[in-house]
């Protein structure tokens, strides 16, 4: 986890952004950051406010100038900042003329318009974070659910940065016994140095692996839980997603084979985030190109996803009983007998409940949403404290432990030192220590504007 000094940084030229959303508001928040700022602020307001407090000011676009708008101006003095710079926030009314004149008056004085999460990319640079907890600010404004909220705001405050840190200070310390039987090869060392070194990083690869094995429903909730809906054609497959969405999301119809295409809804399933896919009907046999193209589309979604709802029509079970379907059920499918107010549908089907609905009545619905958002919360979870989010922290620790079982294998004393080293890099680099710069780029550009 970063840890600032306390001291002033050097200031990057000062930037401005918009903090809140463009156009007609209550309030809207100018964000101010870098060199120049004091100076900008006393021009337009005629002082600065106690740090860390608001004031009522008149802000004016010059000393002696024309007065845009009376609003509340806060002060945070390098290095106390989120940035770690200088920086600054006024709060004015939202008109679209008053924030265009305030605007218009830091270009005067010098700022210019902030990019993409330059602001937070200035305080990683400054150390008052590192880049997992820059990434969990982008994943905390993202989040849409309250599971999201929660695992961002984990990461945020340090729990990954500070279990990387625990590993990475645990294999330097390895990495001293290694260069110590390099830089005095000559003298004697105490006995049994290269075998303390073996034992530490094997429990160091241990540990890692046993995380690593354990991820999965972080990064599914970050990312949202795929579930697919499978099944015949005109069973009442897009009839239940709509259920599900609580809206016309797809086109609905009798004739078979409407759908030809994925439809994706985001739902929110008990706080967990979930993708669900309406697909294509499958059958064995088609001679219309474009519904075989579906069927194609529908069964890779099915390989793909984290879960299942098969659905088979009261009207037409024997439509169940095709290889193209038996093939795509396993341990994550839940099987819905739709249509129970034509007729009766199994208890069990090959060895599966099934949740006997009626999308049409509505009769059962309720039922089998639980039963789906109870799935839902065992595929995703919430997540240990300090999880992976992203694909990046995963192939990083991966690295990390391809090399350290190079180092086991390794017999020359300068390979196994080399193979620390990688190790350690790959550590550093989730956390940002090093060699970060084309990882920043795609990170902040992800950012909106004014963080």
């Amino acid at each position: 986890m970063a840890k600032h000094t306390g001291k002033a940084v050097p200031q990057q030229p000062g930037i401005f952004a918009l903090a809140t959303p463009p156009g007609r508001s209550a309030i809207a928040v100018l964000r101010l950051s870098g060199q120049g700022v004091r100076k900008a602020v006393e021009r337009m307001a005629g002082k600065l406010p106690v740090p860390r407090s608001a004031e009522l000011v008149a802000v004016a676009d010059r000393p002696g100038g024309e007065t845009i708008d009376h609003g509340l101006l806060l002060w945070f003095p390098s290095p106390h900042s989120y940035t770690g710079e200088d920086l600054a926030e006024f709060h004015l009314h939202g008109g679209r003329a008053t924030v265009a004149a305030a605007v218009d008056a830091l270009v005067t004085h010098g700022l210019r318009p902030a990019e993409a999460g330059e602001f937070t990319r200035r305080a990683f640079r400054n150390g008052k974070m590192d880049l997992t907890q820059a990434e969990a600010i982008a994943d905390l404004i993202d989040a849409e659910t309250s599971a999201q909220r929660r695992q961002a705001l984990s990461q945020m405050q340090g729990a990954l940065s500070k279990r990387i840190e625990g590993w990475r200070d645990r294999l330097i310390a390895v990495m001293a016994l290694v260069e110590a039987v390099l830089d005095f090869s000559d003298e004697p060392l105490p006995d049994g140095v290269e075998g303390q070194a073996d034992a530490e990083i094997s429990l160091l690869r241990r540990d890692i692996s046993k995380f690593l094995g354990r991820q999965g429903p972080a990064e599914r909730l970050r990312d949202g839980v795929r579930i697919a809906i499978l099944g015949p054609p005109n069973a009442g497959k897009s009839s239940l997603l709509n259920a599900l969405a609580c809206r016309d999301a797809a086109i609905v119809s009798t004739t078979a084979g409407t759908t030809r295409d994925v439809i994706e809804v985001h739902l929110d399933l008990e706080g967990v985030p979930s993708v669900i896919a309406d697909t294509a009907g499958l059958r064995e046999e088609t001679v219309d190109a474009i519904e075989a193209e579906g069927v194609r589309r529908a069964t890779a979604w099915g390989r793909a996803a984290d879960l299942k709802l098969l659905v088979g029509g009261a009207d037409d079970w024997p439509a169940m009983e095709t290889q193209a379907i038996r093939e795509i059920v396993d341990e994550r499918t839940i099987v819905v007998g739709n249509k129970i107010d034509l007729g009766p549908v199994p208890v069990r089907w090959r060895g599966h409940e099934v949740s006997a609905v009626s999308v049409l009545t509505g009769a059962g619905t309720e039922s089998l949403l639980r039963r789906l958002a109870a799935m839902v919360r065992e595929i995703a979870g919430e997540g240990e404290p300090g999880s992976i989010t992203r694909a990046r922290h995963r192939q990083g620790l991966a690295t990390c432990v391809d090399a350290l079982d190079r180092f086991l294998l390794e017999e020359e004393t300068e390979l196994r030192a080399e193979e620390l080293r990688v190790a350690a890099q790959a550590l550093g680099r989730l956390t940002g220590r090093i060699d970060v710069e084309d990882v920043l780029d795609a990170l902040f550009r992800t950012f909106c504007i004014g963080k």
